[in-house]
């Protein structure tokens, strides 16, 4: 696991994700990967039977043109996808990474990163994938189900660009949250800037021992950990909470439990994302 692989596609996310993606390889001193996957089911590497898209004049020439303009289509894709590689290999250099590998597959994105998780420390997407005339996979569509599938950190970003100063974990408790934090609190990726804790609850005994833990572990490796326990609705706590504190990431379990857990599991994990108004890490 060394890699931050950064997904590009032709969306207008595209640009910040390079941004992120190499601002936590400067963080973490890790090599950087761009990674385009031409999608499979839109651009076929192969022959198509065309047959049964034909009603009357089923003639071979016209077949045969018809995999000619295929064989073009997917010829003008890849090399637009070799494009936006080399424009995200100039941004992310711009950016201050020395070195970048580019990567172009064709195939499924879902699949590809799978087959990639060994060699990958961070899985850096947007959450804004393309939808008219793409030139791969539509990320965006498909962040669930590579959070749900991917065994690796993914951190979604937003459209924009903005160098986090400030971190907020949502923690509840829970043995997937426990691991969060001593996932940040090991990693040197937020090195240096604090880190707020907080959780969505009543503030009892139980409830106050679990994040004075978090916010302990913490300041013994070096951040500023400021800790709030806040009674509410999850999702309005944790975004008045961003706001007030102007937070640039937040950091959530993919799986968890208690209300935390329902916010993200199911349906709902796409609409988390989707309506952040900054990244979100999101950690098994």
């Amino acid at each position: 696991m060394t890699n931050v692989i950064a997904c590009i596609d032709g969306s207008t996310a595209s640009p910040a994700v390079c941004d992120y993606a190499a601002w936590s390889s400067r963080q973490m001193d890790a090599p950087l990967v761009l990674l385009h996957v031409l999608d499979k089911s839109e651009f076929p590497s192969g022959k198509r039977n065309l047959s049964g898209n034909l009603t009357f004049g089923n003639r071979e020439s016209l077949l045969n043109e018809l995999a000619e303009l295929d064989a073009q289509r997917n010829k003008i894709a890849l090399e637009q996808g070799r494009l936006m590689l080399e424009e995200a290999y100039d941004r992310v250099k711009a950016a201050g990474v020395a070195e970048a590998d580019r990567r172009q597959r064709h195939g499924d994105l879902l699949e590809t990163l799978v087959k990639m998780q060994e060699e990958t420390r961070l899985l850096v997407l947007g959450k804004e994938g393309e939808h008219t005339d793409s030139l791969g996979e539509h990320i965006g569509s498909n962040v669930e189900s590579v959070v749900r599938t991917v065994q690796r950190p993914v951190l979604v970003t937003t459209t924009e660009y903005t160098e986090p100063r400030r971190i907020m974990i949502a923690f509840d408790g829970s043995a997937t949250t426990r691991k969060c934090v001593e996932m940040v609190a090991g990693s040197p990726l937020f090195k240096g800037l604090p880190v707020h804790v907080v959780m969505v609850g009543d503030d009892k005994p139980d409830t106050r021992s679990q994040l004075d833990w978090a916010s302990e572990t913490l300041a013994a490796a070096g951040f500023e950990a400021p800790a709030s326990i806040q009674a509410g609705d999850v999702e309005t706590v944790l975004c008045n909470y961003r706001k007030e504190h102007d937070i640039n990431l937040i950091v959530m379990g993919a799986y968890g439990h208690s209300r935390i857990r329902q916010f993200l599991v199911g349906s709902t994990t796409a609409n988390v994302v989707r309506h952040a108004h900054v990244p979100v890490l999101l950690l098994r």
